[in-house]
C-alpha cells in the first residue's frame, strides 16, 4: 500500500526507529525527519548521531536537527515540507507553532495507557510500581503534556520478572503497529477522537533522577526487586558494596523472616550474593561493580573477595 499523505516524523532514540521503519514499510511518504542534533559521546567524545538520524540517513530521508524548536529558520524549513500530518515518538515537547502546523495535526505515540503514566519515563515507572499491565496510546497533541484526545490504545502484560528494557523492546513493536493502524484509520475516517478519562488519581511518570536509582534497603523485597527491574539496564539500581558503587541489573526476591539488619550482605563467596530487606533478601543475579565490567554474580564472585560477610 502507498499513500499520498505527507508525513513529518519526529523522534530520537531506538524506540522511535521502530515506528519510523513501520511507516516506511507501510508505504507512507516521509517528507522530513526531525531529530536531536549530533552530540559528543564515548571516550573520544566523537559527534554521534541519534538512532533516528542513522536510520533516516540510511533510507535517504531528509533530516532536520534544530537546536531550538522555535528557531525561525527551523519553522520555515518545517513549513516548507508542507506536511499533512506530523508524528512524534520519544521526542522533546513541541511548541504550539510546531504541533499545530499540519492540517491533520500531530500524533504522539506514548508508552502507557493514558491518562496514567503521563511523562518522560512511563515504562520505567510502570515496572517500578509493580504494574502487571501497560500499553501504548496514540493521541493528538495539545498544550498540556500527554493530555490530548486518544485515538487508539493497545494493551500488553508485564511479566513478573521482566525488566524495563525487555518491556521497551516489545512495546516499540506494538507501538509501531498501532501507529500504522492509527494513520490508516485517520485516512479512512474510521477513528473518533476520545477525550482522556477524568480520574481522581492519575499515575505520573516523571523523568528519572539519581535519587530514584538509589536502593533503600529498609523496604519490602518485592518493592526493591521492582525497582531493579524498572531501572534495568539503564540507568540501573544503585547501592554500595565494600565502599564502591554497585549497579544491580537483575535480581530475584526471597521472602522470609530473618534477623539481619536491612542492607546486610549475605554470600557464600562463590555462588550467591544477596542483601537483607525488611521481609526477606534480594538475590543479585547480574551486576556491575564500580571500575569493573558487567557480569553474572557467579563470575563476579570467582574473581572478587568480599569483605564483612555474614
Amino acid at each position: 500500500m502507498t499513500s499520498d499523505l505527507r508525513i513529518v516524523f519526529m523522534g530520537t532514540p531506538d524506540f522511535a526507529v521502530a515506528s519510523l521503519d513501520a511507516l516506511v514499510a507501510a508505504g507512507y511518504r516521509i517528507v522530513g525527519v526531525v531529530t536531536a542534533p549530533d552530540k559528543p559521546a564515548g571516550r573520544g567524545m566523537k559527534l554521534t548521531q541519534s538512532a533516528v538520524k542513522k536510520y533516516a540517513v540510511d533510507k535517504n530521508l531528509p533530516v532536520l536537527q534544530p537546536e531550538k524548536l522555535k528557531d525561525p529558520a527551523f519553522i520555515e524549513a518545517l513549513r516548507n515540507l508542507n506536511a499533512d500530518l506530523q508524528v512524534v515518538v520519544a521526542f522533546r515537547m513541541l511548541p504550539e507553532i510546531v504541533w499545530d502546523m499540519p492540517p491533520m495535526g500531530t500524533i504522539n505515540v506514548h508508552g502507557s495507557l493514558l491518562p496514567d503514566y503521563r511523562g518522560a519515563a512511563p515504562i520505567n515507572r510502570a515496572v517500578i510500581n509493580g504494574e502487571k499491565e501497560t500499553g501504548v496510546t496514540t493521541f493528538k497533541l495539545k498544550h498540556e503534556i500527554d493530555t490530548g484526545d486518544i485515538l487508539l490504545q493497545d494493551h500488553m502484560e508485564i511479566g513478573e520478572h521482566e525488566t524495563a528494557t525487555e518491556v521497551h523492546d516489545r512495546m516499540k513493536i506494538i507501538g509501531a503497529n498501532l501507529l500504522v493502524k492509527t494513520i490508516r484509520g485517520l485516512e479512512a475516517g474510521t477513528i473518533t477522537e476520545q477525550p482522556q478519562e477524568q480520574k481522581a488519581e492519575v499515575k505520573h511518570a516523571p523523568k528519572l533522577f539519581t535519587k530514584d536509582c538509589e536502593i533503600n534497603w529498609n523496604r519490602p523485597v518485592t518493592a526493591i526487586h521492582n525497582q531493579v527491574r524498572g531501572l534495568s539496564v539503564f540507568p540501573g539500581a544503585l547501592t554500595k558494596l565494600d565502599g564502591k558503587i554497585l549497579k544491580i541489573y537483575r535480581s530475584l526476591p526471597e521472602i522470609h523472616q530473618h534477623q539481619d539488619a536491612p542492607g546486610t550482605v549475605v554470600s557464600d563467596g562463590k555462588s550467591f550474593l544477596k542483601f537483607a530487606c525488611t521481609d526477606g533478601y534480594l538475590l543479585v543475579k547480574d551486576l556491575q561493580l564500580e571500575g569493573k565490567k558487567r557480569m553474572l554474580t557467579e563470575d563476579f564472585l570467582r574473581g572478587y573477595r568480599l569483605g564483612n560477610l555474614q
